[in-house]
């Protein structure tokens, strides 16, 4: 491709809405356009690098046995209200009505769908296993959308659902594309995590993210540091405490702690670390229970975990005339003694006594508080956030802290939609059998933003050169000087025969201009063609990443270049 003929506006200035890094250098390259909120042009560059993704994952996709098919990005209401996720899912729900008044929705995935097609079609257990999938825009209407195609509205997703007898068998296609998505983003490239998470609105007995490493990611994640472990952090295991808590060794004090409601303020006040503090939140769920949720001072809560052992939906701080009438004191002077609803500690609680505690009373602290004695505890759960320094859940190792991008998501959904949509088949005593299904997403677009997130320098992108829009550019220093003109062609040529994808700048533009250009589009190799190095017979080398210039000789140089290239693929 000629640089003069191809269609790539880049920018010099950052667009205002840009907030990250990969929104900022997506426009900046001439990669996306917006056109709303939350949905984007994709323009012939940032096509390139979709591609690519989408390619790699068709063939490891393939490869593990799934089967491509295209479902519609429309669908009618009445699969979702079989499934109940016409009430449950919310606003990100695009709903609208045809000019008959049925009520239909932009698909932000696909379960309903496909489970219909394989209740109307598979009817025997010799049908399955069954795996299929699809490369597809969805829509989701997304509260705030934000940060290019990281959290757009319209978006490119690969979703797969798979379908056995039982949940052996689904666990097998589950390892399958677990190992699959593994495959894919080394492929890509990228330095990754699969952790273990939360299901969250897809539902299903367990999951894993693939998190892609990055310091701007959303995410915060754990991993071991001997072992394969590693989860978010909504769903990363503690190791229970171990041993019992001390006998009491002190009297219940209370002490005056005027406008002092932090926790840090409050430890120092008493001379104490956060560690000998217990935190009380108190908190209520969609079925307005009030519950007390006991914490280490120096510790967060898991809200996912909490809600999680309350079988609830939702968690959320009481407000302050809650907080009053349950405990008669504002905010900050919580504590459990006395007061009248569910008390649950963080398991961390379980060894410690002789503890500070809010006293229901504004302006006053307890100390030497202890758990049995005092007050009761309905049940001691893991109920906080993992953290860097923890120890391993599943061997004695460290857990070190990551910040991540998601961009794939597995689940063994189990029979969530499968029993209510009656998908089923008769197994070989003829009995029916409810399907076991598995669903598997992978943003297409999220995937390649992610790939610039991890990374960029401060001169723009820098492409793993599986998904390089192109692999090298051959740079004319003067296109107008007839040697380093046709130097260049023969190249470029050259390098087109050997089947690597080259762009060719051919512009009547200062070589400095062209420079900051080739260092702003990310391309991993570039080729440098002057006159000064044709009287030496030879071209530079510059490589993207690393910066280092190498002179090769004119002879042979696309071989060696080629050679380069595919063994960074």
């Amino acid at each position: 491709m000629r640089y003069s003929q191809y269609f790539l506006p880049t920018l010099k200035e950052t667009p205002g809405d840009a907030e990250v890094v990969s929104h900022q250098l997506m426009a900046r390259a001439g990669m996306i356009r917006k056109v709303a909120a939350g949905i984007y042009d994709y323009l012939p560059f940032g096509l390139r690098v979709i591609r690519k993704v989408e390619n790699i994952v068709r063939e490891e996709m393939n490869r593990a046995g799934a089967i491509e098919l295209l479902m519609p990005a429309v669908s009618p209401a009445e699969l979702w209200h079989q499934s109940g996720r016409w009430q449950e899912y919310g606003k990100e729900l695009l709903r609208f009505k045809d000019r008959k008044e049925t009520d239909f929705c932009m698909g932000p995935t696909h379960e309903e769908v496909v489970t219909e097609i394989v209740r109307g079609t598979v009817r025997s257990y010799r049908q399955i296993p069954l795996n299929l999938y699809q490369v597809q825009t969805k829509f989701r209407d997304e509260i705030r959308p934000r940060f290019g195609l990281m959290r757009g509205r319209e978006f490119i997703m690969k979703d797969a659902y798979s379908f056995d007898i039982d949940d052996a068998g689904a666990d097998v296609s589950y390892r399958k594309m677990y190992q699959a998505y593994r495959l894919i983003f080394e492929r890509c490239g990228l330095e990754f995590r699969a952790v273990e998470a939360d299901s969250g609105t897809i539902g299903g007995s367990f999951s894993h993210e693939f998190m892609v490493l990055a310091d701007t990611g959303e995410d915060a994640i754990v991993s071991c540091n001997s072992c394969d472990y590693a989860a978010n952090v909504e769903k990363a295991e503690l190791r229970p405490a171990v041993g019992q808590a001390p006998a009491p060794g002190m009297p219940l004090g209370k002490v005056a702690t005027p406008n002092l409601k932090s926790i840090d303020d409050v430890a120092a006040f008493l001379k104490e670390t956060p560690q000998k503090m217990v935190k009380t939140l108190v908190l209520q769920n969609e079925r307005e229970e009030t519950i007390a949720v006991l914490l280490r001072g120096d510790r967060k809560l898991n809200e996912i975990k909490l809600c999680n052992y309350l079988d609830c939906k939702h968690i959320q701080l009481a407000d302050e005339a809650l907080v009053r009438k349950l405990t008669g004191a504002p905010t900050g002077f919580s504590g459990p003694i006395g007061i009248s609803c569910r008390v649950i500690a963080d398991q961390d609680l379980a060894v410690m006594s002789d503890f500070g505690l809010g006293a229901n009373e504004e302006n006053f602290h307890l100390t030497g508080a202890n758990h049995g004695r005092d007050f009761q505890v309905e049940a001691f759960v893991d109920l906080r956030e993992a953290e860097a320094g923890d120890e391993c859940p599943r061997c004695s190792g460290k857990l070190e802290a990551w910040r991540g991008i998601e961009v794939g998501h597995v689940f063994k959904l189990g029979t969530k939609y499968s029993e209510k949509m009656h998908a089923t088949v008769l197994d070989d005593q003829g009995q029916e059998r409810i399907l076991v299904m598995g669903c598997y997403g992978i943003g297409v677009g999220r995937t390649a933003a992610a790939a610039i997130e991890q990374n960029h320098d401060e001169n723009g992108i820098i492409w793993p050169m599986p998904l390089a829009p192109f692999q090298v550019i051959v740079t004319l220093l003067n296109p107008n000087d007839e040697a380093v003109l046709a130097a260049g062609e023969a190249l470029y040529t050259q390098l087109l025969d050997a089947g690597i994808e080259v762009l060719l700048d051919d512009r009547d533009e200062r070589p400095g201009s062209k420079f900051k250009d080739a260092d702003l589009l990310g391309i991993p190799l570039r080729i440098n063609v002057g006159a000064r190095g044709l009287k030496e017979q030879s071209f530079e080398l510059q490589e993207r990443r690393s910066g280092e210039r190498t002179m090769l000789p004119i002879a042979g140089a696309a071989a060696r270049i080629a050679e380069q290239v595919r063994a960074a693929l």
